[in-house]
């Protein structure tokens, strides 16, 4: 079972099959094991090194299974932090706010409300996949049975971190926005996920945020729409609102709230390449000269953009593994990816929806025009979007393409990346199903169309059009 559980950046399943309550000890049992041993051999005596941080989402097994894991936690003989309903971010936090060796968040993210799992993080809120320490966490849950080890007694207390999580996402804020000296009307979609209990307690009594909430309920742990912001249907009740309420911005958040989309006062959908590009310009004008990261699918006026405000391109993978070690070796000050993972420097490098957030009302409240022309600048080319298709073979698949356009710059950080020029486009394979994914980007839509008929046929089927 535990191999069905395990995937490259997470635990996560179906409850109660695969994923249920024994697994789920086994995997606290094993996670405790790995976290203690590195800060070990990392060379920390701290008594806090032996705490580990837990904290679980609204899903109904959410506290059963947080429960289990705790148990496992305990059973090793390391100690738990819980602090209890949390969105994801907040894990990050926690771990360093009280210096602790790790956390772990009982959570499936965006999946529908059958799905549970478990996102793991190490010493200073550094991701955990598998090479990063989740193969060796599932081999040590793996060879854990609970009736044949001999129990520790780890203890186990509760603590309630808002008001310092609160501070924390405050220091991203605009004074404007702090002291009420500028107003911003804002519709939020939590999406019945986390984002219900964060944004009230993060940001309510704000002066300068009108906020309109939808979707804020997330008490029965099911879902009006799917928690997946990047999926265009499940924005468009927030569209629509923002549109009725005559709104300046509107943001959508997944189901534990370390993503979000965002829509302009027209309701129009910004592409988070489009907001990244955005949004560096704020932090290169106070961090001169930094350097910002950005996933290698997103639009090349990113990349223009941050060299113009003189600021240096870092190029990634796509996840959030490689997206916060870019950002730790350069010291970039930013990151953002296309799924809707920003990063932060002075948020541990650690990805964030609710400072994303405060980023973009803070930069809303600092600019001249309403957000359709913030972002006006980064829309110099037509993209295709990301679009999915079957093979069977995806490594032939890619080596057809490449030798069927023998002129490219080709670039294999991630997938296949080719570059003509006046267009460009990425392939990369799928971690976890036979799929190739494309994004392409040309000149103007007509280009675009034409483009992406010609790449798709080295490509199989083409999936969902």
């Amino acid at each position: 079972m535990l191999g069905k559980v395990f995937k490259a950046y997470d635990v996560r399943a179906t409850y109660p099959k695969p994923l249920n309550e024994r697994l789920a000890w086994r995997i606290g049992y094993g996670t405790a094991k790995y976290l203690t041993e590195q800060a070990a051999e990392l060379g920390h005596d701290d008594p806090m090194m032996r705490h580990i941080v837990v904290g679980h989402d609204m899903r109904k097994s959410s506290p059963d299974l947080s429960t289990a894991l705790k148990q496992g936690i305990r059973d090793f003989g390391a100690h738990v932090v819980d602090v209890g309903l949390v969105d994801t971010p907040f894990i990050y936090f926690a771990i360093n706010h009280l210096g602790c060796c790790g956390g772990v968040q009982t959570t499936a993210s965006h999946n529908p409300s059958n799905y549970n799992g478990f996102k793991i993080s190490k010493i200073a809120a550094r991701p955990v996949g598998m090479p990063t320490g989740l193969d060796e966490i599932r081999q040590c849950a793996a060879m854990s049975d609970r009736d044949k080890i001999r129990a520790a007694d780890g203890r186990e207390e509760a603590r309630d971190l808002w008001d310092a999580y609160r501070k924390h996402v405050h220091h991203f804020l605009d004074p404007a926005i702090k002291n009420g000296s500028r107003k911003l009307k804002v519709v939020i979609d939590a999406s019945n996920g986390m984002a219900g209990t964060m944004v009230p307690k993060v940001f309510a009594d704000v002066p300068g945020l009108q906020i309109i909430d939808i979707n804020s309920d997330n008490s029965t742990g099911e879902f009006v729409h799917e928690p997946n912001p990047l999926v265009e249907a499940n924005l468009a009740e927030l569209r629509e609102r923002v549109k009725s309420e005559g709104a300046d911005v509107g943001i959508c958040f997944d189901g534990d709230a370390d993503r979000c989309m965002v829509v302009d006062e027209n309701a129009d959908i910004i592409g988070c390449d489009h907001l990244t590009a955005w949004l560096a310009q704020r932090f290169l004008a106070k961090h001169p000269g930094s350097a910002i990261v950005f996933d290698l699918r997103s639009s090349k006026s990113l990349p223009e953009m941050i060299a113009e405000a003189g600021g240096r391109p870092v190029k990634s993978r796509v996840g959030h593994v490689f997206m916060k070690q870019k950002l730790a070796d350069h010291n970039a000050v930013f990151g953002g990816e296309l799924s809707g993972h920003f990063y932060f420097r002075d948020n541990f490098n650690a990805d964030s929806g609710a400072i994303a957030f405060a980023c973009v009302v803070s930069g809303l409240a600092a600019a001249d025009g309403p957000m359709s022309e913030q972002v006006k600048p980064a829309r110099r080319y037509r993209q295709s979007g990301e679009i999915n298709f079957e093979t069977e073979d995806k490594g032939l698949a890619l080596a057809d393409l490449v030798r069927a356009y023998p002129d490219a710059d080709v670039d294999e950080l991630d997938g296949v990346t080719l570059d003509l020029g006046d267009w460009w486009c990425n392939v990369r394979p799928s971690n976890t199903e036979p799929l190739l994914r494309l994004n392409l980007e040309g000149p103007d839509e007509a280009t675009v169309d034409q483009l992406v008929s010609e790449v798709s046929r080295y490509l199989g089927k083409r999936v969902g059009h």
